[in-house]
């Protein structure tokens, strides 16, 4: 009967480190879907869990040194003149901007999020 409590303490121990694979920082989270409610309104209530969602689905897919390189590139395209030109000419961060957008499009299609908006 020992072993019981025993083997439930390590399997807590374990369940932590497994789940903060792609933990990414809450503040990013929160900003993540604050955005994407903005980019897609409907119910308050509906929209939260699906935006929770996408960020959920992209931080499993994506390392969190990855989707801020990617999402600072695609915010960076905006950038106007010579410096956002560097952005804009780059082959290496255009793909990656291509590749992020394509994985967030999948996880907002996985999310049932409407595409056709913003």
């Amino acid at each position: 009967m020992k072993l019981l409590p025993l083997t439930f303490g390590v399997l807590a121990g374990l369940a932590p480190a497994a789940s903060f694979a792609h933990d990414y920082p809450t503040i990013d989270r929160v900003r993540f879907v604050q955005v994407c409610m903005r980019d897609h309104p409907g119910p308050q209530f509906e929209m939260t869990e699906k935006c929770v969602c996408v960020i959920d689905t992209l931080a499993r897919e994506l390392p969190y040194a990855d989707y801020e390189s990617m999402t600072t590139a695609m915010n960076a395209t905006s950038i106007g003149g010579e410096r956002g030109s560097y952005i804009r000419d780059s082959e290496p961060l255009q793909a990656e901007i291509k590749r992020f957008r394509e994985v967030q499009t999948r996880a907002k299609k996985a999310c049932f999020i409407n595409l056709d908006a913003k």
